[in-house]
């Protein structure tokens, strides 16, 4: 057993090696390349002014300001609009799926046209569709929608109360638009509606299939408990279903975030946009998108990590 498990190791222990050697091979022999044709290499445009700014960012940039901090800065939006439409995707999905076992057949049918309708369209189409809703059909700012106090829609994106230099700030009509609180762009209001509801739409379905995939002696058990159907559902049906829903859903929010890359399309400045700017500005095309493949396979590990303890402490009993 001892003799096994060594000789496994020795091989995965080779196999990375040999890896790591086609790598460096290819490497070399691409700086090589680049530098027989008179094509800078390196990473050193990291630390030269960019030479541009972002039409919005969480971290303020300045055209002098580095390379590296437009990287970091695109990264920041980039996590800014994935991280709130995960925890809203997840939200959403538990509800719509929810609707698709009801007992009520109005809010079944609505629960499965909505699973139909958009998880059968391409995502790059609904990202199109939703940008076109908020920027053409939408009224100008001097005549935004009032959702609510202080919650205003127009072209000009989605105006909302959010502290600002003087406070707390609501936002009120002015002039010829609207002054104070925080907007958020179009842009992001397109990219965010679009992930959520397509991301939504199959974790919906993956926990109606969970559910149903119970044995229907589950169910009835907790009936004649003297479980209500809801109590039933909640109680028994749920966990058990949730467990098994746990991988593939995660694989769902790590899509939403891959998927956050299609944010080029619209405008919205993303991490992988600002790799096409500096790729431009720079030329540095190799280094470029080597970086924004490492950004999204760290990202991907991290969340494969998290759902893994996530995994594990569902099967110990725990609450995941």
């Amino acid at each position: 057993m001892h003799t096994k498990s060594f000789s496994r190791i020795a091989v995965q222990a080779l196999i990375v090696l040999a890896v790591a050697g086609l790598l460096a091979l290819l490497v070399t022999t691409t700086a090589g390349h680049l530098t027989q044709r008179g094509i800078r290499s390196g990473f050193d445009f990291l630390l030269e002014p960019a030479g541009f700014t972002l039409g919005e960012s969480a971290i303020p940039l300045d055209a002098s300001d580095s390379t590296l901090l437009a990287f970091a800065a695109g990264l920041a939006n980039t996590l800014r609009l994935a991280l709130p439409g995960a925890a809203l995707a997840l939200g959403l999905g538990v509800l719509v799926g929810f609707g698709r076992l009801a007992e009520h057949p109005l809010v079944r049918g609505l629960a499965s046209a909505f699973v139909n309708a958009f998880r059968n369209i391409p995502l790059l189409l609904q990202l199109l569709a939703w940008y076109f809703i908020l920027t053409d059909l939408l009224p100008a700012s001097n005549a935004a929608l009032r959702l609510a106090p202080g919650v205003f829609l127009s072209k000009s994106g989605l105006a909302m109360p959010w502290w600002g230099e003087a406070g707390f700030e609501i936002p009120e009509p002015a002039g010829f638009g609207i002054d104070g609180g925080a907007r958020l762009t179009p842009e992001y209001l397109a990219m965010l509606i679009g992930l959520v509801i397509y991301t939504a739409a199959y974790i919906a379905e993956i926990l109606r299939a969970a559910v149903e995939a119970l044995p229907p002696g589950q169910r009835l058990a907790a009936l004649a408990m003297g479980m209500t159907p809801r109590q039933a559902f909640r109680l028994v049906l749920l966990p058990q279903a949730w467990r098994a829903a746990l991988p593939p859903v995660t694989s769902q929010l790590l899509n939403l975030f891959k998927n956050a890359s299609l944010a080029v399309a619209i405008g919205y400045p993303d991490l992988v946009s600002v790799a096409g700017t500096s790729l431009n500005q720079t030329g540095r095309a190799i280094e470029c998108l080597s970086i924004v493949i490492a950004v999204y396979l760290l990202l991907s590990l991290a969340g494969a990590a998290v759902s893994h303890q996530l995994e594990k402490r569902s099967l110990r009993g725990g609450v995941a």
